[in-house]
């Protein structure tokens, strides 16, 4: 699925507690990401915003990380074992034409895609396999780095949502960043 493959020592950045200061994962999430929840990550890196959403969703939750790099799912299982937060993470490598969650259909309360989608040459097949993946009521927050994605590329990735049969219900202020939320209403 990926056009460009963030960089490991990229992950390692990312990671940075400065990071925190402009894009604080507890503030940006805590609206969306509750116990016991279903949530899953699209190119978590090692894991700025995974390890967090473990938290938030305890033990009787999960949250899915999606990425194609088995080497970042590895060092993202690492540090969140150091934290005694490996239990509610479930690591897939995924597959350059497929996120593999198949069998997340219908399940998922709350889909996580950070600076991640404008990397990805399939963004209508990404998209129609989040969407299958919402529960109705689930949501889905994109965010892209607003220095490096031009408005028209965001506005085209909102377009490809709203034909999965999403809707658009804000845009978030996070720092940085072109946001907008959806929601995966009752059919």
């Amino acid at each position: 699925m990926a056009e460009h493959v963030c960089p490991l020592w990229v992950g390692y950045l990312l990671i940075s507690p400065l990071r925190k200061l402009l894009q604080n994962p507890q503030k940006i999430l805590a609206e969306y990401v509750k116990e016991g929840m279903t949530v899953l990550e699209v190119g978590p890196a090692l894991g700025f915003f995974s390890l967090p959403m473990a938290r938030m969703v305890g033990k009787k939750g999960k949250v899915v990380c999606v990425d194609l790099q088995e080497k970042m799912l590895r060092k993202l299982l690492k540090r969140a074992a150091k934290k005694g937060l490996a239990g509610p993470i479930e690591t897939r490598a995924c597959a350059a034409d497929s996120l593999g969650i198949d069998d997340l259909s219908g399940q998922v309360d709350f889909v996580l895609a950070f600076a991640v989608v404008h990397e990805v040459p399939a963004k209508q097949k990404l998209l129609s396999q989040v969407a299958r993946a919402l529960k109705p009521g689930g949501k889905l927050l994109i965010a892209e780095p607003k220095n490096h994605v031009p408005v028209e590329l965001f506005d085209e990735i909102k377009a490809i949502a709203l034909a999965q049969g999403l809707e658009e219900i804000g845009s978030p202020q996070i720092g940085s960043s072109l946001t907008t939320l959806f929601i995966k209403r009752a059919e």
